[in-house]
């Protein structure tokens, strides 16, 4: 192979050494300055999300490093910050917990597991490009799948930032655990107000600074300082220090049986974490005029996730919050993230103890801060405002995965829109054409009332592709709109003979949809009217050739254009009148 050619494909899929070999000396103390800055936020975000997730709190750094490191080589986008999410944390807690009945150890085990299948249905999914099955995650979807998970996670958390632990299974109960808990007098009085105190320090240093002090950083180091200063380590519910060492594979004792119990979920988190992840690093290259293949995105969090999964980490994906913080403070590579990587390495290996003084109140506002973050009621109400169908959709979205469960929400949610797209495909806009003095084209006569039907011909369109659910629709159309014709004619005017149907619209037409139009065209030649074709296009003309329909619609029943299709209509009646129209 050329060297040019082995360079392009060995940049194609390790896009870090790409970066590595035209690295510039004016990136360097921007990279290693948004590194820095990042670490403070993956340090307690990854703690946060994997107690949401139902893990040890160290978890979540394991979750950090390796794939932050693995992205840096294989993913495409430069500044790109994967890590642990709250999108995917009520998904990993329903899928391992029930699995784990209590043991600690086997839910990282499961964890671990969760995250290797979902790297690898990435992976071969990246590799095979199947990037485009995140469409079928609709902005209605995501606005409704987001705002369910926003609350489950808020829900989640408030038992401890009120200082007291909750073991509901669903976010009813949870509501009903935290009323039960405040009337029975569970509340922690100290670690509410260090969690409020969190909470107003996070929320007011970004609407005060505009972010540029990271409220999260203060707020961690202000209240791991308070509880040190007044010894509430003995007293206060706290995260516990973190082991010392490295990330390690964390797999034990799992079986065949774990891994079919999983196959499920790991499809869900494979395609919410490549929706999330694919329209941010999308997002981003638009932003620095660059270009993101999905496929390669798709193998990029692929094996970040694999490697996150082998490593006691557990299922990632690109974090909305941490990567415009790490933009801001002006990352230009993927070194960026392996400084902030190589940080919680260092903070691990010398000073794991310092979490020992972190209270849980603390990690809870830290998360429920993030998770109100995925809140959207302003699109929620666009969609109400914009098209009630897709409201609904959303509002169904919202209501599966909060009452049903994440991952069985979005399978609802994502049915539902398929529903969704054949009613609007069964019963389309359809509209009677005509023209209007002195403007070129043909109009729809419903919007334009001073369009006039051409004498003698009646032009019809039907915006969606034909098919067994609305050929009858198309049919009956057609023939009401010739009926009204005819009516109208009778008064003065020249008879029907022609009905154009501008096809252009029509993208493909199923086998009963021809029925149908075999029908319409049998009725329309018992009234003695023409049916012409206009615009058709070329794969549905293939599709009618097929049929075997090549001798009951030759060459002169189709039109390049509608305007052809009415000369070559007006020339016919021209020639038996003997005279123009």
């Amino acid at each position: 192979m050329p060297t040019g050619g082995f360079r392009g494909v060995a940049f194609s899929l390790i896009p870090g050494l790409n970066t590595a070999l035209h690295y510039q000396r004016a990136w360097l103390v921007p990279d290693l300055r948004a590194g820095i800055v990042l670490s403070f936020l993956l340090i307690p975000a990854g703690m946060g999300y994997a107690e949401a997730s139902g893990l040890p709190a160290y978890t979540g750094l394991y979750a950090t490093i390796v794939p932050l490191l693995v992205y840096a080589v294989f993913g495409p986008s430069r500044i790109l910050v994967l890590g642990p999410d709250s999108a995917l944390a009520p998904i990993i807690a329903a899928s391992i917990l029930p699995l784990a009945r209590g043991n600690t150890e086997r839910a990282i085990a499961l964890a671990g597991l969760l995250g290797l299948m979902v790297g690898l249905t990435l992976l071969i999914a990246g590799l095979l490009r199947l990037g485009f099955v995140t469409d079928l995650l609709s902005k209605p979807i995501r606005v409704g799948y987001l705002n369910a998970v926003a609350l489950l996670v808020i829900i989640s958390q408030i038992p401890k930032l009120l200082g007291f632990s909750s073991d509901a299974p669903g976010p009813i109960q949870g509501m009903g655990a935290i009323v039960q808990g405040a009337a029975a007098g569970s509340i922690d009085v100290a670690a509410m107000l260090l969690g409020l105190a969190s909470l107003a320090v996070i929320v007011g240093l970004r609407f005060l600074l505009g972010g540029r002090i990271p409220g999260v950083l203060v707020a961690v180091v202000a209240s791991i300082v308070v509880t040190a200063i007044f010894s509430l380590q003995n007293v206060l519910p706290i995260v516990g220090a973190m082991p010392q060492g490295l990330p390690a594979p964390a797999l034990g004792g799992l079986g065949w049986g774990d891994v079919v119990s999983l196959i499920g979920p790991a499809l869900g988190i494979a395609l919410i974490a490549f929706a999330d992840t694919g329209v941010l690093s999308r997002t981003l290259a638009a932003r620095r005029g660059d270009s993101v293949n999905g496929s390669h995105e798709m193998t990029g969090l692929g094996l970040a996730n694999i490697g996150g999964g082998l490593f006691g980490g557990f299922p990632i994906s690109a974090s909305t919050s941490r990567t415009p913080v790490a933009e801001q403070a002006g990352a230009r590579s993927q070194l960026t993230p392996v400084v902030g990587a190589l940080i919680i390495v260092i903070f691990m290996l010398v000073a794991p103890g310092v979490t020992g003084y972190l209270p849980s109140a603390t990690l809870g506002a830290v998360v429920i801060v993030a998770a109100a973050s995925l809140l959207d009621v302003v699109s929620a109400w666009r969609l109400w405002r914009i098209d009630k169908t897709d409201a609904l959709l959303s509002i169904a979205a919202f209501l599966s995965v909060f009452l049903v469960g994440v991952l069985q929400g979005i399978l609802v949610a994502i049915g539902l829109s398929l529903v969704a797209f054949v009613i609007r495909a069964w019963r389309p806009y359809r509209a009677e054409l005509g023209r209007i003095p002195g403007v070129r084209g043909y109009h729809d006569r419903s919007r334009h009332p001073d369009a006039d039907r051409v004498p003698g011909i009646v032009i019809v369109r039907f915006d969606a592709p034909l098919f067994f659910a609305n050929g009858g629709i198309f049919d009956d159309y057609v023939r009401s709109v010739l009926r009204r014709a005819e009516r109208e004619s009778e008064v003065g005017g020249r008879p029907i003979h022609t009905v154009i149907l501008a096809a252009e619209p029509i993208t493909d037409i199923d086998t009963t949809a021809i029925d149908e139009l075999l029908e319409l065209d049998e009725y329309l030649a018992s009234r003695k009217v023409t049916l012409v074709l206009a615009e058709v296009k070329g794969p549905v003309k293939d599709r009618l050739r097929a049929f075997g329909l090549g001798d009951r619609f030759p060459p002169e029943r189709f039109a390049p254009t509608v305007g052809a299709a009415v000369d070559a209509a007006s020339g016919e009646l021209r020639d038996d009148i003997g005279g123009a129209i």
